[in-house]
């Protein structure tokens, strides 16, 4: 599968793809404006920083107790369910005088259920395309997440600036809603991947045999890692500058735009294989330039350019998915992206902390030279060969196996940085 027009010809990525333009354009919409509420009741950095990226945070819990799911539900109910308790839990944010534990309560609810909703989505998109269209259908869906997040942060800004943030969060979960009602009549009805029933024991023996293979572990560490510290630096957008909080993230999703561009469609496979390095690199380094408290429309250029780095992860999950079985593609996946957001709520906490006790700049700065040497690192380990037993490529007795029937025909029920 080498053009887009082919991918929107493939039944159900349509509809995949129109339902998670409209989650992405709640969730930023919606955490632009829950950070700016809270950021007004308590002054708080570090409270602006969790309240926003907080669910990313509470994916490790999921991570390790739900993500059997992945595979073992069937991927349009399990959508569908994803995106009503979003639109139900956004919903409850907007209620006038929720106490702060209950905000966090229910972001805490919320990333539970988001663990989950990535592992299924992925899956269901790797099962939909062919082996080799997975990069270029990703590619569009990260394509996608930068223009969404644009209009998102763009429209969020507008709604808080004009309106209120509580506005802004009631028509986030609005979009929820719909975004439920697209996957409910435009994807078929699928069966899981893979037998037997959702369990915290067969989480954590995918878990692991996904974790046994060395190159894999290196893969996973640098997709969670340098990427974490550097939404570390985005969670300090609304702190840096509360007036132009709207506009670098819309900058930073322009960059995303771009970069995702330059390697899911430009980029010949033998320089994409060799430039996730250099791109986690290009990711961080603009951030170390924050140490002198550049001005709003400088800091709006520095983030563009950082984020173009973001196609990186093209390149790691194009590496994942070619040593990954495909039985177990949806818990890969999951796996990936449950880890990679928990990275994302730690950094956001670890550089609200820092900006605490400091300045958001400085706070900045810190954390994308922390992400510039674990990717510098984690190049060097790459580099070593790989000493360790051959791990199996395919599931164990222990761990499930893959369906054998065909999915049902569509004639019953229809429903990712």
């Amino acid at each position: 599968m080498r053009s887009y027009q082919q991918l929107f010809r493939t039944p159900e990525f349509t509809p995949l793809f129109l339902a998670s333009c409209a989650q992405t354009v709640a969730q930023t919409a919606s955490g632009l404006a829950l950070g700016t509420l809270v950021y007004r009741a308590t002054d708080s950095p570090l409270l602006s920083a969790v309240s926003m990226f907080g669910p990313s945070l509470a994916q490790v819990l999921g991570a390790t107790l739900f993500l059997s799911g992945s595979d073992r539900l069937p991927p349009r109910r399990a959508l569908v369910g994803v995106c009503l308790s979003f639109a139900a839990g956004t919903a409850l944010l907007a209620v006038p005088g929720l106490a702060l534990w209950a905000v966090f309560a229910v972001i805490l609810a919320q990333g539970l259920v988001a663990s989950l909703g990535g592992g299924v989505r992925w899956g269901l998109l790797n099962e939909i395309l062919s082996k080799d269209g997975y990069l270029l259908g990703r590619s569009v869906f990260n394509m996608m997440s930068g223009i969404m997040q644009i209009i998102g942060f763009a429209t969020g800004g507008v709604l808080v600036a004009a309106l209120s943030p509580r506005v802004s969060l009631l028509l986030s979960a609005a979009l929820y809603a719909v975004a439920a009602a697209v996957l409910r009549l435009g994807l078929t009805r699928r069966r899981p991947r893979t037998s037997g029933r959702p369990s915290v024991s067969a989480t954590w023996r995918t878990n692991a045999l996904l974790w046994s293979s060395r190159p894999r572990r290196l893969t996973y560490l640098g997709l969670w890692l340098p990427n974490g510290l550097v939404v570390g630096c985005e969670s300090l957008y609304v702190s840096y500058s509360p007036a132009a909080a709207g506009t670098l993230f819309a900058c930073a999703a322009f960059g995303m735009l771009a970069g995702d561009v330059t390697v899911g469609r430009l980029l010949p496979p033998a320089v994409r294989r060799r430039a996730a390095t250099p791109l986690l690199l290009l990711l961080a380094a603009p951030y170390l330039l924050f140490v002198l408290h550049p001005s709003v429309p400088v800091a709006a250029c520095l983030v563009a350019l950082a984020s173009v780095g973001f196609g990186a992860s093209l390149v790691q999950q194009e590496r994942l998915m070619a040593s990954t079985p495909d039985e177990l593609a949806g818990h890969a996946l999951g796996l990936h992206s449950a880890g990679m957001l928990t990275l994302q709520g730690a950094s956001a906490a670890l550089a609200g902390t820092i900006a605490q006790l400091t300045s958001p700049a400085t706070a900045m700065t810190a954390t994308a030279a922390a992400s510039t040497a674990i990717t510098l690192t984690l190049a060097a380990a790459s580099r070593r060969p790989n000493t360790e037993n051959p791990t199996p490529s395919s599931p164990t007795p222990d761990t499930p196996t893959a369906r054998t029937t065909p999915p049902p025909t569509p004639q019953e029920e229809h429903p990712s940085r």
